[in-house]
């Protein structure tokens, strides 16, 4: 079999989330991964979407937060303004999935602009419930394409806090939220050091070196001693990628 980097970005992503059962999820990559999961690793896995909905299961892939297959079958409807205070800020949700443009080693994250916040060169969507689900959800997962662009030393903008500077600087901020524990590009997987919050390179993807991710980020990367190979994507994972929930490739190039 072969696959794509994006297939892999999305096949390992949702592996990570086996054992997870609460998850609140965007649109775009990270909407296929955790469909994925419900369909593989995770079927117990509860859904959220930020418009007002748990319990998702969405038939087809959803066009947007708003997009009406997310309420069909969905253990509840409500408002945002509950959603977020009820169930969110209520500490019950397991893991926030987020995307982001760009990621420092501390699992910071931006969405708002490339560049000069007053003059810049990419005005980017914003946070959405991002940052809320950052400060909020025990721990946040973070899915998004690797480069020396959006892996960089300096993030332009914070628009939902990862560790800060350091895993000390987030505890004292007194968030409910452990913050980021789990990023998976297209070249691997992360996780993060316990004493200073900083990214962990845990496992590299299939064909890719060590020196293939260190040419993709923009600062001095951590490698784990027992540094792992993600298994290959299977038959069924691909087929569900490619068949069910993304067919016309709008996410995942084949």
């Amino acid at each position: 079999m072969s696959w794509s980097k994006e297939e892999m970005l999305v096949v390992a992503g949702a592996r990570a989330l086996q054992g997870r059962r609460v998850c609140f999820v965007g649109i775009g990559l990270p909407n296929i991964a955790v469909a994925l999961a419900q369909r593989t690793v995770a079927p117990d896995i509860e859904l959220i979407y930020e418009s007002g909905v748990y319990g998702a299961r969405p038939a087809r892939l959803p066009l947007s937060i708003g997009d009406p297959c997310l309420v069909t079958g969905a253990t509840a409807a409500m408002s945002m303004v509950e959603l977020f205070q009820f169930y969110l800020q209520g500490g019950l949700v397991d893991v926030g999935f987020l995307g982001a443009a760009q990621l420092d080693r501390f699992g910071n994250i931006n969405t708002t602009v490339i560049g000069d916040y007053q003059h810049p060169k990419v005005r980017l969507p914003g946070s959405g419930g991002a940052c809320e689900i950052a400060i909020n959800a025990r721990e946040v997962f973070i899915l998004m394409r690797q480069s020396a662009r959006s892996f960089v030393e300096r993030i332009d903008f914070c628009t939902s806090p990862g560790n800060l500077g350091g895993a000390a600087l987030r505890a004292a901020q007194g968030w409910q939220g452990r913050g980021p524990s789990v990023v998976v590009t297209d070249l691997g997987r992360y996780g993060f050091d316990e004493d200073t919050g900083e990214m962990r390179l845990e496992a590299v993807h299939p064909g890719v070196t060590v020196e293939d991710v260190r040419a993709a980020t923009g600062w001095d990367l951590q490698v784990a001693v027992d540094l792992e190979t993600t298994p290959d994507p299977t038959a069924e994972e691909l087929r569900l990628v490619r068949e069910e929930l993304d067919p016309e490739g709008v996410y995942v190039k084949r």
